[in-house]
């Protein structure tokens, strides 16, 4: 009688008439080529959607209707306070202050300048030397508003590293703060109090803003604060922090930010990150709440000489003040008393707003696409498209491209490196672009070499099972681990299993399961192809390896897509699958080959010049006891312009604690004739076996800091006040078990008390202070003009220290 007929949805397809069960696909129409080039056409379209969208705005001219943000109006004064370096303390930074007096006296406002003493924000231990404050001056002015329910503040930096004039890092956040109070004044009231707080150290300690939320009357009940950061020089605005319970604030974010680009992904990673800005001062206090912002991209010149008013991208500054213009008049109007929500929001950016949902959603959702991938698995199987053995298979294999993408990205850049040292102490090249389109090119060349290989035994629905099943079970990882991460995974999976079922349910040939599986490759493609794009400016080449990651989902999650585009290997004999494997490892080919061309195109065109200078690191340290001096630099492999100053690796904490107690490159110096920091005992006491020293540590040049430790093996402290304040008294390791780090010392010096338990006739006290700028130092040959200054807070450091026996 010979076999039944097969139901017509297990009827064998393709271009043979003998494709077995596991080359079946979810999606193979009649006309293959039109159907992909179709597909192609609409997923690029979404992708150019989704990155446009993600482009800041045109920055408005000068004329700008008053009530509107002007990048132009603004950026006046961004050429006025980043015309030099105005390091905490320094004169260039009194001016810098007198000019946003000078501006918001003339709005009709009545700023006042807080000038005191303050501890870090969060813990008092400076990361060189042990408790920290300084000396800060913050302008503070408040737009008042009709009815008050609370306040809103306004916060920036206005001071900058001694390195560089901070053109974007930060007179981006402070002009913007001008201008946004412009538009406040020129316009109707807010309902409440919108406070500006232009803040001093920021660079140094975060000093200004814990001074500010700490002790300040208007910081008394709290409020809603929104920070104005810059990481870079160019790039959308990101809001990439918010305080815990976040629901209200993204919502007020979503619907009143002009250009609302931020990620609860992006929120959760700066969490687990040791980086802080003045917003960590305000959410360290009580009563704070608020949304941090920057812009991240450009990152090579950050906190370098580099970052002038000339290097700003004013479509970023636009970006920056649309946004603080739009929150501060939402919040403006809100009843911040009622503000509360109790949870976090999940949320991320699409063409044309924000997408948000509650946090609370994210473990349901989680789970229920891992129940979608499981029963279309389950499908699959029954279906003919797939065997148990080729779905484990695929699930298995399809952590092959998970790990060896960023395996690839990261020995892509190692090779990098080797070849251009200088890159290692930048925070990303200079000219990335070429070097971020290889890793995603090796990415894609990693998925369609493991899809090339494993297709024809596997299958490409069991391939596609086992990949979203890793996104499903990465979503509920993440669910648990880093909630507002989840939706990376999650959606996709979820959009992806729900596409799979459409195709399995209706006819393998007919229209539907091409437009399901386009349309859940649309979601992926919106969802992680700005997590891919907003990833390397965030984390720098170096971590180029997680763009790579997360461009692998993207393909996974897109995988019937693939295969739709993929040229067809299996169920062919001969010839005819000879040709059709070696159409199959085209797209690898050209993926690999891609890579390569854009990383040779990197390395030519990002070339080190007097525009893109190479970077160094160099400080001078004076032992005025000694009378030695050295060279040293952080530098991990000297530059040849720094081999020249150094020989050695050294560690120099019992000379200079103030430095750090990490091993620094070191060279001998001449010794130049600078005096050193004097400390005068003002009062000395006992009672019973307690002494009590009351000091004035005196700097004897101008200096940006001044540090005071104690030699342990003399004394243990007991107690001790800087500045009339009392510090925690935290032992360290070394000799020098305690310490103070003052920054912008006053110049009639700083008053220290320590009430100590002798352990010797006399306590040894090492002081130490730095000024900036190596020229004029004996032995000094300025830098050629191809090679630059590091972003870092010791560049071009010049120390200065002494042991008094007391």
């Amino acid at each position: 009688m010979g076999a039944p007929p097969l139901p017509a949805d297990r009827a064998p397809a393709g271009p043979t008439p003998h494709v077995p069960a596991r080359d079946r696909a979810f999606a193979r129409p009649r006309r293959r080529l039109a159907a992909a080039a179709a597909a192609l056409v609409a997923l690029v379209a979404v992708g150019a959607g989704t990155l446009l969208d993600l482009r800041s705005p045109a920055p408005r001219p000068a004329d700008a209707p008053p009530g509107e943000f002007s990048a132009t109006r603004a950026y006046e004064h961004v050429k006025v306070i980043a015309a030099r370096p105005h390091v905490a303390g320094s004169p260039a930074n009194d001016q810098v202050r007198e000019h946003l007096v000078t501006v918001l006296r003339g709005l009709g406002l009545s700023p006042e300048v807080q000038d005191t003493v303050a501890p870090e924000a969060g813990q008092l231990s400076g990361a060189a030397g042990g408790a920290t404050l300084a000396r800060v001056r913050n302008v503070v002015a408040t737009v008042p508003g009709t009815d008050p329910t609370g306040k809103v503040f306004l916060v920036a930096h206005y001071d900058s590293v001694q390195s560089g004039p901070g053109g974007n890092d930060d007179a981006a956040g402070t002009s913007a703060i001008l201008e946004v109070a412009r538009a406040l004044t020129a316009g109707p009231r807010p309902r409440n109090d919108v406070v500006l707080v232009l803040t001093d150290a920021e660079e140094a300690c975060l000093c200004g803003a814990s001074a500010f939320a700490s002790s300040h009357p208007l910081a008394a009940d709290g409020g809603v604060v929104l920070n104005l950061e810059a990481r870079g020089s160019t790039g959308p605005v990101i809001m990439f922090e918010t305080s815990r319970d976040n629901a209200a604030l993204v919502a007020a974010f979503g619907r009143a930010a002009p250009h609302p680009v931020g990620t609860s992904f992006a929120v959760e990673i700066y969490r687990a990150l040791p980086n802080d800005t003045d917003f960590t001062a305000f959410l360290d206090a009580d009563g704070f709440v608020g949304l941090n912002s920057a812009y991240i991209d450009g990152g090579a010149i950050y906190h370098t000489p580099l970052d002038t008013p000339a290097a700003m991208d004013r479509a970023s500054l636009q970006h920056h003040g649309d946004n603080a213009l739009g929150l501060a008049r939402e919040f403006g109007r809100l009843d911040l008393a009622a503000l509360e929500s109790g949870h976090d929001s999940t949320y991320f950016p699409v063409p044309g707003g924000l997408v948000r949902y509650p946090g609370w959603l994210t473990l349901p959702l989680a789970l229920l696409a891992l129940a979608g991938v499981v029963a279309l698995g389950w499908l699959a199987r029954r279906r003919g498209r797939a065997t148990t053995g080729r779905l484990v298979a695929g699930f298995g294999l399809a952590l092959v491209p998970v790990l060896a993408a960023p395996l690839g990205a990261y020995l892509l850049w190692t090779g990098i490196t080797a070849l251009r040292p200088g890159y290692a102490e930048l925070l990303d090249p200079y000219r990335p672009t070429w070097y971020r389109l290889a890793v995603v090119a090796l990415a894609a060349a990693v998925l369609f070499t493991w899809y090339a290989l494993a297709r024809r035994r596997i299958g490409p629905a069991a391939l596609a099972v086992g990949g979203l099943a890793w996104l499903a079970l990465f979503g509920v990882l993440l669910a648990v681990l880093v909630p507002g991460g989840a939706y990376l995974a999650t959606l996709p999976a979820l959009a992806g299993a729900a596409a799979g079922l459409i195709a399995l349910a209706t006819p393998v040939d007919g229209p539907w399961p091409v437009v399901a599986t386009t349309l859940a490759g649309a979601v992926a493609v919106v969802i992680l192809l700005p997590t891919v794009v907003l990833l390397f400016p965030a984390l720098g080449m170096a971590m180029g390896g997680v763009a790579a990651l997360f461009a692998v989902l993207l393909g996974l999650a897109a995988l019937p897509m693939v295969d739709l585009l993929h040229p067809q290997a299996g169920g062919q004999r001969g010839l005819v699958a000879l040709r059709a494997r070696r159409l199959g490892a085209l797209p690898a080919v050209a993926a690999a080959l891609a890579a390569a061309v854009f990383a040779g195109v990197g390395l030519a065109v990002d070339r080190f010049d007097a525009a893109h200078p190479a970077p160094t690191h160099l400080m001078y340290a004076l032992d005025a006891g000694t009378g030695q001096a050295r060279w040293l630099s952080h530098e991990a492999s000297p530059q040849p312009w720094t081999d020249a100053y150094v020989d050695s690796r050294v560690s120099v904490a019992d000379e200079f604690p103030g430095i750090g107690d990490e091993d620094l490159l070191s060279g001998p110096a001449p010794v130049a004739s600078l005096a050193a920091p004097k400390l005068d005992v003002l009062a000395d006491t006992k009672a019973g076996a307690e002494r009590t020293l009351r000091l004035r540590l005196t700097p004897q040049r101008p200096v940006r800091l001044a540090t005071l430790h104690v030699d342990t093996g003399t004394a243990t402290v007991l107690r001790a006040e800087v500045a009339g304040r009392s510090v925690p008294v935290e032992p360290r390791e070394g000799r020098w078990g305690f310490g103070v780090v003052f920054h912008a010392p006053p110049g009639e010096g700083i008053e220290v008390t320590l009430t100590l338990m002798p352990k010797a006739g006399q306590v040894g006290i090492r002081v130490m202070d730095a000024s900036d700028g190596l020229d004029g130092l004996p032995g000094f040959r300025p830098r050629p003009p191809d090679v630059g200054v590091v972003g870092s807070h010791s560049s071009e450091m010049l120390a200065v220290a002494r042991t008094y026996p007391l």
